[in-house]
């Protein structure tokens, strides 16, 4: 149960009330996010999987993406660059960077990334040099948060997923 003013849906642009003291409420607007020409949707897989690639939330001027584990997957949902960690991570950035910019953001809004490596004794040396190179390309003069874990990835060929949580507020660029 909620509070009060909260008001629950799981429908696609669904309203909620978010309080922000006392005597008043931010409206929060949310919706899925969709690259279909970059990446499939889970719910298309041979077996399908109740996950959104993303979720972007509104609070008033400020927009929070939430982006779900994010891997070396096609348009057509199949795995890419099957043993090679360092294409797949490029992959991965590649489809984080379209999920960012479907929805008029870049990595220079992300502020936390959670990583997953399928062996990190093995990876986390590649992954770091790939992912620093990535955000010199960038131009990231901040690097985001990060937590990077060893896990079993949903598929046995994945060498490894990223999750993202970006944030821009045009009124601090102002």
């Amino acid at each position: 149960m909620g509070a009060p003013n909260e008001q629950r849906s799981t429908g696609s642009n669904a309203r909620a009330r978010c309080p922000a003291g006392p005597e008043e409420a931010i409206p929060v607007k949310k919706r899925t996010m969709h690259v279909p020409d970059l990446l499939n949707e889970a719910f298309h897989y041979a077996k399908p999987v109740p996950f959104s690639r993303g979720m972007r939330l509104d609070f008033g001027s400020t927009t929070v993406l939430l982006i779900s584990g994010t891997a070396s997957i096609d348009e057509r949902g199949q795995t890419v660059h099957v043993g090679d960690l360092r294409a797949q991570t490029r992959r991965t950035f590649k489809n984080l960077t379209g999920l960012l910019g479907s929805e008029g953001l870049s990595w220079h809004d992300v502020v936390y990334t959670r990583i997953y490596l399928r062996d990190i004794e093995r990876d986390y040396e590649a992954l770091n040099e790939e992912r620093i190179g990535f955000f010199r390309e960038q131009e990231i003069p901040e690097y985001p948060a990060s937590c990077c874990v060893q896990a079993r990835l949903c598929r046995s060929e994945l060498l490894v997923e990223i999750e993202v949580v970006a944030v821009r507020d045009p009124l601090d660029e102002a």
